[in-house]
Order: structure tokens, then sequence, then C-alpha cells
């Protein structure tokens, strides 16, 4: 059993940054493949980015460039380094755990999200 809770979100201006956190407990962190989802109002849930176990990274086109996911084993720590943030990043970002490949809608663990908003 894996539990995750996010936190870092907040409102912040266009232009600038924020560090989003995932933090897991169990023993088995490093073991799952992790990701960032987010979902705007009225907007389907999309991928953000991933890390496999291995390290191995992927991003969405929309922040490839901008975001950088990282994990942290010794920690239990899933981050999301959000730079140069627009208004079309505003949602709740939730953090992801699957044993297999990970997947929008379904995943093994799903934390509870942190609501990003950005203003213009």
């Amino acid at each position: 059993q894996v539990q995750l809770v996010e936190s870092g979100g907040g409102l912040v201006q266009a232009g600038g940054s924020l560090r989003l956190s995932c933090v897991g407990t169990g023993r088995t962190f490093s073991s799952y493949n992790m990701g960032w989802f987010r979902q705007a109002p009225g907007k389907e849930r999309e991928f953000v980015a991933s890390i496999t176990v291995t390290g191995s990274t992927d991003y969405a086109v929309s922040v490839k460039g901008r975001f950088t996911i990282s994990r942290d084993n010794a920690k239990n720590t899933l981050y999301l380094q959000m730079n140069s943030l627009k208004p079309e990043d505003t949602a709740v970002y939730r953090c992801a755990a699957n044993s297999g490949i990970l997947a929008t809608m379904r995943n093994d663990y799903w934390g509870q999200g942190t609501q990003v908003a950005v203003s213009s």
C-alpha cells in the first residue's frame, strides 16, 4: 500500500515558478514509476510528466522545456519544478504511482491533488 500526499501548489503570476512535491509512504516507493497529471475546470485529466524507476523522464509537449520532474527515493519524494508558468497551466495537479506503465486515467495509487493557479 502506498499513500501519496502532494504539496507546493498556490497562486503565482505568469512567468513565475513553483515546485510541487509528492511524498509517498511505504518502503517500496522506489519500485514505482511515478508521474504528474493535471485537470483544469471543464477539461479532461491530462498527462504532464513521468519518471521511471530507472530515472527516464517524459513530458507533455505543452510543458517540455519549462517543467522538470525528479525523484528522491531516499526521501520517498517526487518533485515537479515548474518554471515560466502560463495561465493555461492552471489546474489541480495530482501525482500517481504505478508498478507498470503509467496511464492518464488508471494508476495503482493517486494523491489527492494540489491546486496551481497562474494569473495573467
